[in-house]
């Protein structure tokens, strides 16, 4: 294919046919600012933000929407440009009322970060939408009207790209506005994709900062009261815990791959050690890996794949149950498919349930001394921590969830950088983990990690001879809809991954078709949740889901769940003490909010 020379700022540069001159500016470094524009969705050119000068073009043009032309010539700081530009930013912040104390882009927020950079003056006009609502949903993710610039992100992602369309316009011209189709029959799975594509936060998740704030505050108190509290907590030391609130951290497996993003660090760079040593710095008392979580769900979904294979009154196909914005859409839209849905709770809802238990009993804590937050890469995780169904003994196993974002907002707020930290480990006993379990973050992984555990029960006492398969190519990638036949101890399982709740229509036509379902409600599965960091592209999800397969593949001889001896434990004792239905097993049922 021919390349097209076009010049830039009087540099040539040289480009494929179809780019656009925003594209080929972003890929050698030439800063265009740019709010509206997101590669996932059709160029709009709605805020002008990114307007440059052309030669031979009568007036500015939008770089998101201009495609390169052999021979063109673009200038990116004309004084043309400068002016529109400005005027624009200060138009944009008249319909965006400026709530940054609190928001939690407020340190890396493109729409302050271009109004600095520029100098804008943001006084001139007169602020517009004041008066707007807040919607909130459930108590995952919220649509700050009084903050949207109109971009219409949001719409788009409901609609083009989750299929979900609960979000519309209404009113018309400066009165139009974006809000929920409420009592209109459309639902909010919660799956946050509408926060992942907001460039100026107006759609973000419900924010727990403050309630783990306090918990950390409470935490400070007690150390300056008893100053040896850490060292006996530490050592294990049961006197140490009495009567002391003691706070725990986990965090999941797709985390580790994006948080560095929000302090300068290569897309998909692990960071695990520098997330526990962050944790630990800002006060929690122990860090846990929810790949520890992986691991024990693995093992209870493949028992229960198998049993279902095995009986042909079973309910079938079997879906994944881990994502609980598929759980939601399942629940909410398609209830008949209730029953299709694996009862095996998820990785950090399990994990939290042995901490509350297990670990609880084997360290003579008390669990209503343990306050317990979750890490996670999903809105939609914030109320599935709340379901009455997910308490063991009418207590809540996890006490708050953060979004990676709301965890990068904190450790910023305290000047903690975590690209500068030295690595450390997660706690024992409920740290060590498989590679199949670093899998979970991104699309396929609970597929694969759950294949390989199968094979292995399947076989029985003949398992050392007939495990041979370890990498189930056929579940990886970030295609919309992955289908296969594999071989499970000599049985043939027809799979299907949907990588996507927009790509679900096709599988729930033809379910006769398969026997296990995977399926993730963000695109790419957790390393695309939406409460990921932002930008969010398909080129960044791919670079996440490499560095997982990397942690996978880095096991070498610990690469299956059932390998871990640590879950082993865990499943045994809980069976031992028939906590079975409390801890590793949950119910679904269909609901109307």
């Amino acid at each position: 294919m021919k390349k097209l020379k076009i010049k830039i700022n009087g540099k040539d540069y040289l480009t494929d046919p179809g780019q656009t001159v925003l594209e080929v500016a972003k890929k050698n470094g030439i800063d265009i600012p740019a709010l509206c524009f997101h590669p996932d969705f059709p160029v709009k050119g709605n805020c002008r933000v990114c307007s440059v000068e052309v030669k031979g073009y009568k007036r500015l043009v939008p770089s998101c929407a201009t495609t390169v032309c052999d021979c063109m010539e673009v200038r990116t700081e004309t004084e043309r440009v400068k002016k529109a530009r400005n005027m624009n930013l200060e138009l944009i912040f008249a319909e965006h009322i400026e709530k940054c104390p609190n928001c939690i882009w407020r340190f890396q927020c493109p729409l302050l970060g271009a109004v600095k950079k520029y100098g804008v003056k943001l006084t001139r006009f007169r602020d517009r939408k004041g008066a707007r609502k807040i919607y909130k949903f459930r108590n995952a993710v919220e649509i700050d009207g009084s903050q949207c610039i109109d971009c219409k992100n949001c719409v788009e992602a409901c609609a083009m790209q989750q299929n979900i369309h609960y979000l519309k316009f209404a009113g018309k011209g400066s009165r139009q506005e974006i809000v929920p189709r409420q009592n209109e029959g459309f639902k909010c799975i919660l799956c946050g994709q509408c926060a992942l594509h907001c460039p100026v936060s107006a759609a973000q998740e419900q924010s727990e900062i403050a309630a783990v704030e306090k918990l950390l505050a409470r935490k400070k108190v007690n150390r300056a009261t008893h100053p040896r509290l850490r060292q006996g907590l530490r050592r294990g030391e049961a006197a140490a815990y009495k009567d002391k609130e003691i706070l725990v951290a986990q965090f999941a497996p797709s985390v580790r791959v994006t948080i560095g993003e929000d302090f300068k660090m290569p897309y998909g760079k692990d960071t695990s050690g520098k997330i526990t040593a962050a944790l630990r710095q800002l006060g929690f008392d122990y860090v846990f890996d929810i790949n520890f979580g992986a691991d024990l769900t693995t093992i209870i979904e493949a028992e229960e794949l198998l049993e279902r294979i095995k009986d042909k009154k079973a309910t079938r196909p079997m879906f994944t149950s881990c994502c609980p914005g598929w759980v939601n859409y399942v629940e909410l839209l398609h209830p008949e498919l209730i029953p299709h849905l694996a009862t095996t709770r998820s990785p950090h809802i399990h994990l939290a349930g042995a901490v509350k238990t297990f670990w609880a009993k084997k360290m003579k804590i008390d669990p209503k001394n343990i306050k317990l937050v979750s890490i996670m890469p999903c809105t939609a995780k914030k109320y599935e921590a709340v379901r009455p169904e997910m308490k063991v003994d009418g207590r809540q196993v996890i006490d708050q969830v953060l979004t990676t974002r709301e965890l990068s907002f904190l450790l910023k707020k305290n000047n903690i950088d975590l690209a500068r930290l030295k690595p450390r480990e997660t706690d024992d006993p409920l740290g060590r983990f498989s590679g199949a379990a670093a899998l979970f973050g991104g699309s396929g992984g609970v597929m694969e990690s759950a294949l390989r555990t199968a094979d292995f029960l399947a076989c029985g006492p003949k398992a050392k001879l007939c495990r041979a398969k370890i990498d189930y190519n056929e579940a990886r990638g970030l295609a919309g809809i992955k289908t296969a036949v594999v071989d499970i101890a000599g049985s043939k399982v027809r799979i299907a991954v949907v990588n996507g709740i927009g790509n679900i229509d096709p599988i729930i036509a033809d379910l006769n078709k398969f026997d296990y379902i995977e399926v993730m409600a963000c695109r790419g599965g957790c390393i695309g949740g939406g409460g990921q960091p932002i930008p969010t592209t398909d080129e960044i999800r791919a670079q996440r889901q490499q560095t997982l397969y990397q942690i996978d593949f880095a096991k070498k001889g610990f690469r299956r769940s059932y390998e871990n001896k640590g879950v082993l434990e865990v499943i045994d004792w809980i069976k031992k003490n028939k906590l079975e239905k409390k801890v590793l097993f949950t119910k679904y049922h269909k609901r109307n909010y």
